[in-house]
């Protein structure tokens, strides 16, 4: 072997409350050109992180003591399956702020487009705002409902689909359904994809570009099941639907990184596997690694040590950070400190995350395959994905039907991929907070410190702020 799999190296650790449904920035701004909607539409985006949280209620979490740790409630009442009543970045309450902030600055933008004398002029960025705002109810709706199911999706309480500007200081708002809120979904999705010009936007991956939006359709039809149209889009992310030579190179780029090139390129808009990138105000880059209730020793052994479905081992530099050997850091984020004045020692740290890569539409488009009957697509996707992440990968560690029944202990070829597919999405997103979307759907249950969330669990919905009463909104059931 040429190297470890594991790198043990030390890192020095990087140096409010909003309104319900609060209303875009600067009302006084009128909009009455194309450059001020564009302009406009840099906040159509939810500035806030959901990994604090969701990575925390996972099974990718477990405690590692006080010793060197960081315990701050956004960490730990996830962990217990309790709410968080801390309302501060990396808090349930602050993404669902920043959400319907988002969607407000859709709604301004698409009114300001249809009052315009030339609202022709303005498609592209009417595009951007329709999916811009199905993105940020289809993310409510995913961690403040309850997962969408066909057969009870009319009855599960949603979230408020808002669709106008706000006009009063506190409106009455119903939840509706989750089916509502999906329908709401495709239709702002549909309707708005075809719109998208990728030549209008200065920095595209801040942006929903055609291959985003796509990838964005790949992951709402994978909720819904509807397993051709996953197909569909994912054909349309990249030219002639080729996603492997988009995805990250951890066999030949990543694995030869400093630390310092890793943090720096993991995030970049210039790597061709980010689809779609936020820049939140977050200290996620900042403790990530030193959270109590996070990726610990065992876990790390668990799932990037003993060897994966195809009798290997991933290549996954880690890092720990500080005195404590169970802070385990994956090189994806670095804080972005913007002080509050050129000579200020105060200011916000920032935190940018990916919010679509080439890797989930890779495995979107399998889990797809593997319902529709495509074995050998599905395992085709998967082998395409282990030869970017398997030192030394060669044709002994392509996943067969053998394999499968050998390493999961089952005859059936469907069961043994969707069990490839869930580790293969865990390995990868790691610290990421995705692996919440997958213990959603599957209703795959996490045991923490000697409780187990079951699947059916009333805290696997995460809870609306209190102050959405005022509004009208009853808050989830415990």
């Amino acid at each position: 072997m040429k190297k470890h799999h594991i790198l043990l190296f030390i890192l020095l650790a990087g140096s409010g409350c909003k309104k319900y449904l609060e209303q875009a920035p600067d009302q006084r701004t009128q909009l009455n050109s194309v450059e001020k909607v564009a302009e406009l539409l840099g906040t159509a985006y939810p500035q806030a992180d959901y990994a604090t949280f969701t990575e925390a209620a996972s099974d990718n979490a477990a405690d590692k003591g006080t010793g060197g740790t960081v315990s701050l409630e956004i960490n730990t009442n996830p962990y217990y399956f309790r709410d968080v009543i801390d309302k501060t970045e990396g808090s349930p309450t602050y993404y669902w702020n920043n959400c319907y902030k988002a969607i407000a600055a859709c709604n301004q933008t698409l009114q300001a487009i249809e009052n315009a004398d030339n609202p022709a002029d303005y498609n592209a960025q009417k595009g951007e705002a329709l999916v811009a705002r199905a993105y940020a109810h289809f993310m409510l709706v995913t961690l403040f409902s309850k997962v969408y199911d066909a057969a009870t999706a009319a009855q599960d309480p949603g979230i408020p689909y808002v669709t106008t500007p706000e006009n009063v200081v506190i409106k009455q708002y119903e939840r509706n359904t989750v089916a509502y809120v999906y329908e709401q979904i495709e239709k702002d999705l549909t309707t708005g994809l075809p719109l998208i010009k990728n030549t209008s936007y200065t920095i595209p991956k801040y942006h929903f570009t055609t291959s985003a939006a796509n990838a964005f359709a790949t992951r709402f039809y994978l909720f819904k099941k509807d397993y051709q149209k996953v197909l569909n889009y994912a054909g349309n992310v990249f030219p002639g639907g080729n996603i492997k030579s988009n995805l990250r190179q951890w066999v030949t780029v990543y694995q030869n990184l400093t630390a310092a090139e890793a943090l720096a390129l993991y995030t970049n808009a210039t790597e061709p596997a980010n689809l779609l990138l936020v820049e939140a105000p977050s200290i996620w880059a900042r403790n990530v690694a030193q959270y109590r209730y996070g990726l610990q020793t065992d876990l790390v052994y668990n799932i990037y040590r003993y060897p994966n479905v195809t009798g290997a081992t991933w290549v996954q530099p880690l890092y720990y950070v500080g005195d404590n050997t169970d802070n385990w850091e994956i090189l994806k984020f670095r804080e972005h400190f913007v002080r509050s004045s050129a000579n200020a020692d105060i200011g916000v740290p920032y935190t940018i995350f990916p919010l679509f890569t080439a890797e989930e539409v890779l495995f979107n488009r399998a889990e797809a395959n593997i319902y529709l009957g495509n074995y050998d697509a599905a395992k085709q996707d998967l082998n395409d994905y282990a030869s970017m992440r398997i030192d030394g990968y060669n044709t002994s560690n392509r996943i067969t039907n053998t394999k499968l029944a050998n390493f999961y202990g089952t005859t059936d070829v469907k069961t043994g991929l969707i069990y490839t597919l869930l580790d293969f999405k865990q390995a990868e997103f790691m610290q990421e907070g995705m692996r919440w979307f997958d213990i959603l759907r599957y209703h795959i249950p996490v045991s923490h410190s000697g409780e187990t969330l079951t699947g059916e669990d009333l805290r696997r919905l995460f809870q609306l702020p209190q102050e959405v009463k005022l509004s009208g909104i009853e808050q989830n059931p415990r």
